[in-house]
């Protein structure tokens, strides 16, 4: 399975929706000042590392990655994404944020909205031979994509604006370093 992954992963066309590394503890206070870091959870020595070890990893595997990063708005995603992928350019887009109020207690028609505008992102087609990266946010359990680990990924497959997508796969941080090894 996995050598068919790594394949399917040099070929391109993906959308790659990795979830931040790994944060301190606390509580985010600064909902709509992402530049004041110092009131968010942030990347942590360990959320650090993951970043710089899953950009390694992509770039091992010579797995293509499009030159433009797309992050959510909050400063671990960002040093996430920095770390990962030193030479890109990053994309902020706030949007993402909406993503990681999924788990707060919105009322079931914002959900939907939010659903069906991530929907909507996720079915967007990379162009030919490289993979598009979004660095953001785990969703709820059984909301979206789901519970994605620190530095997880999920492998989706867009089928085109209205298509819909496909999960290929859910890969944690260790699965990304052991593609050839099963």
């Amino acid at each position: 399975m996995e050598k068919g992954l790594l394949a399917l992963l040099r070929k391109g066309g993906l959308t790659l929706y990795a979830r931040h590394g790994t944060a301190t503890i606390g509580v985010d206070q600064a909902y709509g000042t992402f530049q004041s870091c110092q009131n968010q959870r942030n990347l942590s020595d360990q959320g650090r590392r993951e970043a710089i070890y899953y950009g390694q990893m992509l770039r091992y595997w010579q797995i293509p990655i499009l030159s433009t990063i797309t992050t959510s708005p909050f400063c671990r995603t960002i040093e996430t994404a920095r770390l990962a992928f030193p030479n890109s350019n990053l994309q902020i887009d706030p949007f993402l944020f909406e993503i990681f109020m999924l788990g707060g207690n919105l009322p079931t028609v914002v959900q939907s909205s939010i659903l069906t505008i991530s929907t909507s992102m996720l079915e967007i087609i990379p162009p030919e031979g490289i993979n598009n990266i979004i660095i953001g946010h785990s969703f709820p359990r059984n909301v979206g994509l789901g519970i994605i680990s620190n530095m997880g990924t999920v492998v989706i497959k867009p089928k085109g604006q209205g298509h819909g997508y496909e999960i290929v796969r859910k890969l944690t941080l260790e699965n990304l370093a052991a593609l050839d090894s099963i």
